[in-house]
C-alpha cells in the first residue's frame, strides 16, 4: 500500500487523493473566473451608472465593457468542463498499486495547477477589463470619438483570459488518469 502508515506532514499531503487535486483545480478554475468576472463588471458597471447621471447615451454603447467581463466567467465554465472529461475513474483500489498511484497524483495535480493558471489568469483580466471599461465610460463621456479606439485597448486586455484558456488546454495533455 502507498499510504499506509502516515509518519510526517509531508506524507499526509502526499496521501491526499488525486481525484479531489483534479477537483479542486475544476473548482478554482470556476471560482476564481467568476471572481474575475464580478470585480470587472463591478468596476464598468459603477462607472456606467455614474456616467450616464450626466450623459445617458454612454449606457448602450459602453454595455461591451460588461459582456467582456462576463466572457471571463464563461472562460473558466469552459475550462472546468474540458477538465471534468479528462477524469477516468479508476476501479480498482489506486492505493494498491505505486505506479498507478503515481500516475494518478500526477493527473490530478496537474488539473489543480491547471485550474489554478485559468483561475488567476482570469482574475488579472477581468480586473483589467473592468478599469479599462470604466475608464472607456469617462472618456466616452466627455469625449465620444475616443470609444473605438479604448474598445481596442479593452480587447487587448480580455485577451489575457483567453490566454490562460489556451495554456490551460495545452497542459491538459499531460493530465492522464490511470484506467
Amino acid at each position: 500500500m502507498v499510504c499506509e502508515t502516515v509518519e510526517s506532514w509531508g506524507d499526509m499531503f502526499y496521501c491526499i487523493n488525486p481525484y479531489s487535486w483534479a477537483y479542486a483545480g475544476i473548482g478554482l478554475a470556476i471560482t476564481f473566473s467568476i471572481i474575475g468576472a464580478v470585480w470587472g463588471i463591478f468596476l464598468t458597471g459603477a462607472s456606467i451608472m455614474g456616467a450616464a447621471v450626466g450623459v445617458p447615451r454612454v449606457t448602450t454603447k459602453n454595455l461591451v465593457s460588461v459582456v467582456f467581463c462576463e466572457a471571463v466567467a464563461i472562460y473558466g465554465v469552459i475550462m472546468a468542463i474540458i477538465m471534468n472529461e479528462k477524469i477516468n475513474v479508476y476501479e480498482g483500489d489506486i492505493y494498491a498499486d505505486a505506479e498507478v498511484y503515481k500516475g494518478a497524483l500526477y493527473a490530478g495535480c496537474n488539473l489543480f495547477w491547471i485550474g489554478f493558471l485559468v483561475g488567476v489568469s482570469n482574475i488579472v483580466c477581468g480586473v483589467s477589463v473592468g478599469v479599462t471599461g470604466s475608464s472607456c465610460v469617462l472618456v466616452d463621456a466627455q469625449e465620444p470619438s475616443t470609444f473605438i479606439k479604448m474598445l481596442i485597448v479593452e480587447i487587448f486586455g480580455s485577451a489575457l483570459g483567453l490566454f490562460g484558456l489556451i495554456i490551460g488546454v495545452m497542459q491538459l495533455g499531460d493530465a492522464v488518469f490511470p484506467s
